[in-house]
C-alpha cells in the first residue's frame, strides 16, 4: 500500500502502480510454469517406460500478453473563426422591441434618449437601457 500519505486511502496513481506491479508478476508466472510443465511432462514419459502412470491436471497455456493498441493521430478539428462583436447600448420599450442603438461611447445620448421616451409616457410605458454585444458583419 501506499506510504508516507498521512493516513489518507491511496491515491489512483498508487492504485495504477499497484495493478502494473500484479501484472508483471502474472506475466512472469506463465513462463515458470510453463517451464514446470515441461519438467512434468519429461518425467511422465520417464515413469510412462517405467510402467507407472500419473496424471497430472493438465493446466492450460498462458496466453500472451495482447500487444498495446496503437494510438489513434488525434484528428484536426477545424478552428472555431472567431466572430468580431462590438458593443452598443440599446433601448428597449416594453414589450423589448429596439427603440435605438447607440454606439458604446455615445452612453450620454443613450441615456438622454430614455429620459426624453419616459418623460413622453409618464409611466404609461416602460423603457430601459442595456448593454449589447452585435457581431461586426464585415
Amino acid at each position: 500500500m501506499a506510504k508516507g500519505r498521512g493516513g489518507r486511502p491511496p491515491s489512483r496513481l498508487d492504485k495504477r502502480r499497484e495493478a502494473e506491479a500484479a501484472e508483471a508478476r502474472e506475466h512472469e508466472e506463465p513462463e515458470e510454469e510453463a517451464e514446470e510443465e515441461a519438467e512434468a511432462e519429461d518425467e511422465g514419459e520417464e515413469d510412462e517406460e517405467g510402467g507407472t502412470k500419473k496424471k497430472k491436471a493438465a493446466k492450460k497455456p498462458a496466453k500472451k500478453p495482447a500487444a498495446p493498441k496503437a494510438k489513434k493521430a488525434p484528428s484536426k478539428r477545424r478552428a472555431a473563426k472567431e466572430v468580431r462583436r462590438r458593443a452598443v447600448w440599446v433601448v428597449y420599450d416594453n414589450a423589448q422591441k429596439e427603440v435605438d442603438e447607440f454606439p458604446f461611447n455615445q452612453k450620454a445620448e443613450a441615456e438622454a434618449l430614455l429620459a426624453r421616451k419616459l418623460q413622453e409616457k409618464e409611466g404609461k410605458a416602460v423603457f430601459y437601457l442595456n448593454l449589447v454585444k452585435k457581431e461586426i458583419k464585415e
